[in-house]
């Protein structure tokens, strides 16, 4: 089950921490007393601490990944935090594609199926509150769209190559050979066609 065990008792720091995150610089270890010393010394705060670990932001020990330096470029943040909740709650990304945008019942409910009883109706209702606090502050529509603009070059791409293949252009493997033939100085189409026969002989 890829629902993180990790969840907060209350999300109201929730925007703040995260931008207190990204405006400091990244320390060896993210630790409690890194926390506090960002102004988050409650004991509600410190649970931030796993939920970043199940993000993907920072590894067991502490330390900051790859993740949270990107999560460092404040044109990027949000789609970071996306990509974090995509990977940290993939069995419910699985059930409903759109999980980010599901209303509070049919969110309590899907953490309930997927569960399977392990959770109690209290812990169900904080992992549904600490996802949709999450999904308030990433952008899941910028990477969506960069991957449907990436797959319409992709298609032109193919359009053009096959427009080519068709203008005398040969493909072998994906790859392309433009053949120039150097003509003798002959009237006699005879010589041509000698040619032109060869070659089609060749290339078949």
């Amino acid at each position: 089950m890829a629902l993180p065990k990790s969840y907060l008792t209350s999300a109201k720091n929730l925007p703040a921490v995260f931008e207190a995150i990204s405006g400091a610089q990244a320390p060896e270890r993210f630790t409690q007393r890194f926390l506090e010393s960002l102004e988050f010394k409650s004991t509600s705060d410190r649970l931030v601490i796993s939920v970043l670990k199940s993000l993907g932001f920072l590894a067991d020990d502490g330390r900051p990944t790859e993740r949270y330096f990107a999560f460092l470029d404040q044109t990027q943040s949000a789609i970071v935090l996306a990509e974090g909740i995509r990977e940290a709650y993939a069995d419910l990304f699985q059930v409903n594609r759109e999980a980010h945008k599901l209303q509070r019942p049919d969110l309590i409910g899907k953490i309930k199926t997927l569960s399977q009883g392990q959770y109690s109706d209290s812990v169900v209702d904080k992992i549904a509150l600490t996802f949709s606090e999450l999904c308030k502050l990433a952008d899941f529509d910028t990477r969506a769209a960069v991957r449907n603009l990436g797959e319409t070059d992709k298609k032109d791409e193919v359009e053009n190559e096959e427009s080519s293949t068709e203008e005398g252009q040969i493909s072998f493997g994906g790859l392309h050979y433009n053949i120039q033939l150097i003509l003798p100085a002959s009237r006699d189409p005879k010589v041509y066609d000698v040619l032109f026969r060869a070659l089609r002989e060749h290339l078949k």
